[in-house]
């Protein structure tokens, strides 16, 4: 992927997002809200539609027959998201309670977010098991004091893969890391001036792989570039928006 590409189309991205009509807008990132939340909570398993999800969170309805757990984690997903939204229009970088506060948002409901766990983790099927609580802590402390200067050394958009890659390898809360990881990721492309991205439950598989590629061999390249991917993909919807006619 040529990021030199990506950075002119963000460029005319930026430029021209005022002259798409405001309904029109508003409408795609509604629609973009919805589809995301959808997507980043099946892949961790949820159950809800597509157009279950739309129901609950644009018409408020429950879903029947559906665990509270399923209906909270949507729910939550759209305000950790609007949250996101919320800081980068602040101006707010990325930090610790930006991330703990993402956290607890996304469990409202189901337990006390934004701790970090005190035990052992494992993750079935994978090859690499998340550090154990003591080298836990101290990576994710690392972590945080890496942000500013990974923001230095990688191009945009593999800083903001490495946001995710990094967060979702320490694994530093019980659960709800998976969530957690696509949400900084997206923090980080928002505030860089990119539109957010979501990776789609059918493309789990190889979204796992890459991520694993990159916890066992350090190796951020392939995750790095299905992000870029995805953030061509959506900057070019956004440019079709902005065509006149």
């Amino acid at each position: 992927m040529d990021y030199e590409v990506l950075i002119q189309k963000r460029d005319q991205y930026q430029k021209k997002r005022l002259s798409i009509p405001e309904y029109t807008l508003q409408t795609f990132e509604q629609a973009f809200e919805i589809e995301y939340t959808h997507h980043s909570t099946a892949i961790e398993g949820n159950t809800l539609t597509l157009m279950e999800t739309k129901v609950l969170l644009e018409d408020g309805i429950s879903i029947g027959g559906k665990q509270l757990r399923e209906l909270y984690e949507v729910v939550n997903h759209q305000k950790a998201y609007q949250y996101v939204k919320q800081c980068i229009g602040q101006g707010m970088p990325l930090d610790e309670n930006i991330v703990k506060d993402i956290h607890a948002m996304l469990m409202d409901h189901i337990f006390t977010g934004g701790i970090y766990r005190d035990m052992d983790v494992y993750i079935s099927g994978a090859q690499h098991t998340p550090p154990s609580p003591v080298q836990m802590y101290q990576q994710i402390k690392d972590f945080y004091s890496d942000l500013e200067w990974k923001g230095n050394q990688l191009n945009l958009i593999e800083f903001a893969a490495w946001t995710h890659a990094e967060f979702v390898r320490i694994h530093p809360f019980p659960d709800g890391n998976g969530r957690t990881s696509r949400l900084i990721m997206n923090y980080q492309l928002l505030a860089n001036g990119f539109p957010a991205v979501s990776i789609a439950k059918e493309d789990r598989l190889e979204y796992f792989k890459t991520l694993e590629t990159y916890a066992v061999e350090g190796n951020l390249t392939p995750f790095a570039d299905m992000v870029a991917q995805l953030v061509e993909q959506q900057l070019d919807r956004y440019l079709k928006m902005a065509e006149p006619g």
